[in-house]
């Protein structure tokens, strides 16, 4: 039986689909789908060497704009090659970064592969699930941005039957994408926003998912503007309603066997330190996994028009406890730091290089909170020794810049590529003078 994946079974295999064009793909450090289109002859070529790229046109990555670091090439994983049906004619192979004929370090996948590589040399296996929250958004005659349903205006948006029905066309079709792409999709709801929806699909192991998320994002992109809307994964766009996150389910495996599960307990030893060197460096992890300005607009505890935020802001876990960070359940927990803007690649890097540090270390998380704690006052969270996350980009940015376990894993180069670029947003939102701040001050002093 011939390997599938070898250029001539999979040209032959695609053929048959009728894919001339293969579109290869990598995600930048920001976590934004790049490539280019590359016909289906020179897929031999894709597979060994790559697709080159002018290194310094790519956000991240650092490179000269001479010699021999100058070239990215993004060599296709035959893998991942997978038709697409929105898209007829044309596959998506999923690159890895090559630069001087190395794999490039900064390369988000391929430093989510250098922790995958970590986990590996002790046997193991992370099973991840990721769930993106998203709008379907458009922009009224004033330029200003709004749902995409002018009926969608429930005070209790979640579960809304009548505004899913209302985008039932979109979402079937990217049901239909998904699923012709290999992705198992489990439910899709209305979220508890206004034009807010949520598409679940199953989970695989790490590098596997986060291929699939980039591949979801590509699909709703396109088919969302074929219905007239825009595709959004800001992850707080209006202050009033609940924000998108892209909460991690996760679980760690040897072979067959959930080294998180206990026959005596929610969760084993094992995951408890897993879990306590994610909570440890959950500051640093926030630049990872809220990377946005925005994304801080998310993470603040209060009101909104369904009655909660659903974003954690403590430092916290608890059993089915979704106002803490960590949600623990049997065999696995869910990470709910992450928002919709996170970069699939580095968030899950971020996440692995923390839980090993906390197991390696023995880490212990503390006492699981049962309690609400949206409802707890900052004065009792204090005297519980419970910590809040950073309720800024430039804090985050700052803890991540000191934090030398993520910058290790993140590899020297990205490390202070991504810091440099964060520290630059942070500083164009500090000095952007805002109609807020016009209409509270212009003519009061």
């Amino acid at each position: 039986m011939p390997d599938p994946t070898t250029a001539q079974a999979l040209h032959e295999r695609l053929a048959k689909q009728g894919v001339h064009t293969l579109l290869a793909q990598f995600t930048d450090l920001l976590g934004v789908a790049r490539g280019k289109y590359v016909p289906l002859a020179q897929l031999d070529t894709l597979l060994r060497s790559g697709a080159g790229f002018s290194g310094t046109s790519i956000v991240g990555t650092g490179l000269p704009r001479s010699g021999a670091r100058s070239e990215y090439y993004g060599r296709g994983d035959a893998a991942t090659a997978q038709a697409l049906s929105w898209m007829p004619g044309y596959a998506r192979v999923v690159c890895d970064g090559h630069v001087d004929g190395q794999p490039f370090e900064g390369c988000p996948r391929q430093i989510l592969r250098r922790q995958v590589d970590r986990l590996a040399a002790r046997g193991w296996t992370l099973q991840v699930g990721m769930e993106p929250e998203f709008f379907l958004l458009r922009q009224g005659a004033a330029g200003q941005w709004q749902p995409i349903d002018a009926l969608d205006r429930s005070d209790k948006p979640s579960y809304d039957l009548k505004a899913l029905a209302r985008q039932g066309g979109f979402l079937d079709e990217l049901h239909q994408a998904l699923a012709s792409a290999g992705l198992e999709v489990l439910q899709i709801d209305h979220e508890d926003a206004h034009g807010q929806f949520e598409l679940n699909f199953s989970h695989a192991d790490v590098l596997t998912t986060a291929d699939r998320l980039m591949l979801f994002k590509m699909a709703a992109h396109t088919l969302a503007e074929r219905h007239g809307a825009s595709f959004s994964m800001m992850p707080k766009p209006f202050a009033n309603q609940p924000g998108s996150g892209l909460h991690f389910h996760v679980s760690l495996w040897k072979g067959d066997e959930n080294l998180f599960a206990d026959a005596h307990a929610d969760l084993s030893e094992l995951a408890q330190s897993f879990i306590a060197g994610v909570l440890g460096r959950s500051a640093a992890l926030c630049a990872l996994a809220a990377p946005t300005v925005n994304s801080y607009k998310r993470l603040v505890v209060g009101e909104s028009l369904s009655g909660t935020s659903w974003a954690p802001a403590y430092v916290a876990h608890g059993f089915n406890n979704r106002t803490a960070l960590v949600r623990t359940l049997r065999g696995r927990f869910e990470w709910r730091l992450p928002d919709a803007a996170a970069n699939p690649y580095l968030a899950a890097a971020g996440l692995i290089a923390a839980g090993l540090d906390g197991v390696d270390r023995h880490l212990d998380p503390g006492p699981a909170r049962p309690d609400d704690l949206f409802d707890w006052p900052l004065q009792r969270i204090r005297a519980e020794g419970i910590a809040v996350l950073p309720q800024s980009l430039g804090a985050a940015v700052d803890a991540l810049e000191r934090d030398s376990v993520l910058a290790h894993a993140l590899g020297a180069a990205a490390h202070a590529e991504f810091v440099r670029l964060k520290w630059a947003e942070w500083t164009a939102y500090a000095r952007h003078v805002s109609a807020w701040e016009f209409e509270r001050y212009a003519t009061v002093f």
